[in-house]
């Protein structure tokens, strides 16, 4: 009898070991889960707070930037010659997009299907008066993107008159301090001056508003009829010149429209067109050319 009741006490004992055991373990197993969500949570945290901190590792200031997109149709205005004003402000970049025209009515900051969703985000613009080489003005549509990336693509959609938006991969790069590269410019006006070859000639311009001339003095050299003479524009966005009728096309277009022009003569002024690619639709300019015959050397 003593036997049967120690093998009951036993067996009661195993018993309430076993149940204690499966009680405990589905602890377990839900402490596990439970910190394994908390670790995704606190993960995607750290993963957003990154993303809206990264900032540009660039002194606060304007810079002057090159702006590439995937579509010749996309571009900033001629006179920005592929450039945007980058303003930088502890970390943040905010760019300046100069367009040619109207026809981009908003830009986004995404993808084209997000901003069908988003109307709050999307980037509305300003008008802005563009003046152009030649003195013409006209008012064209101006956005400001924030950006935090150099060198790296972005989505940048946008919508035009047509009512669709369209998605675009854009990117920008070689930031240049605005002051230094204002400072360059001066300096390559005033030094840049046509290589003579033979005999020179001083030239001026009269027309349009007298923003832009010609480089003088200038190459001169005997021709059958008269003279050929090198006309070198200080803008590069001359296409052609018409000069008695004749259409002339630029022999080199690089950072100035140069022409060689045959001239009967120098004791006279000479009345040309030049037709001028600067605006966002060509306007021919009527000028008068002056020779210093003195001048001749």
């Amino acid at each position: 009898m003593k036997r049967k009741l120690l093998v009951y006490f036993v067996t009661m004992l195993l018993f309430v070991a076993l149940t204690g055991c499966s009680t405990k373990a589905p602890e377990s197993v839900d402490n596990t889960a439970e910190i394994a969500v908390e670790e995704t949570a606190v993960q995607g945290e750290t993963e957003g707070t990154q993303e809206e901190t990264t900032s540009l590792s660039l002194e606060d200031g304007e810079y002057l930037v090159r702006f590439d997109t995937d579509s010749s149709m996309f571009h900033v205005n001629e006179m920005m010659d592929g450039k945007a004003l980058l303003t930088v402000k502890e970390g943040k970049g905010n760019l300046h997009l100069v367009m040619p025209s109207k026809n981009v009515l908003y830009l986004y900051k995404g993808l084209a299907e997000e901003a069908e969703k988003n109307k709050a985000d999307r980037i509305a613009p300003s008008i802005e008066e563009v003046t152009y080489e030649d003195g013409i003005t006209e008012e064209v549509f101006s956005f400001d993107v924030p950006v935090n990336v150099i060198d790296e693509e972005f989505d940048l959609a946008l919508i035009g008159k047509k009512e669709k938006w369209y998605d675009h991969k854009v990117s920008i790069s070689n930031p240049e301090p605005l002051e230094t590269k204002q400072q360059g410019d001066t300096e390559s006006e005033d030094g840049s001056k046509a290589d003579a070859i033979g005999a020179t000639i001083e030239v001026s311009l009269e027309g349009g508003t007298g923003k832009v001339y010609l480089i003088s003095p200038t190459a001169i050299q005997a021709a059958e009829d008269g003279y050929l003479v090198t006309l070198e524009w200080s803008s590069k966005h001359y296409d052609y010149m018409i000069v008695e009728g004749e259409k002339y096309l630029p022999v080199s277009v690089d950072e100035h429209s140069i022409f060689e022009i045959p001239v009967k003569s120098i004791e006279e002024p000479l009345s040309v067109i030049a037709d001028t690619v600067a605006m966002s639709t060509p306007h021919e300019i009527e000028y008068t050319i002056t020779f210093n015959s003195n001048s001749m050397k």
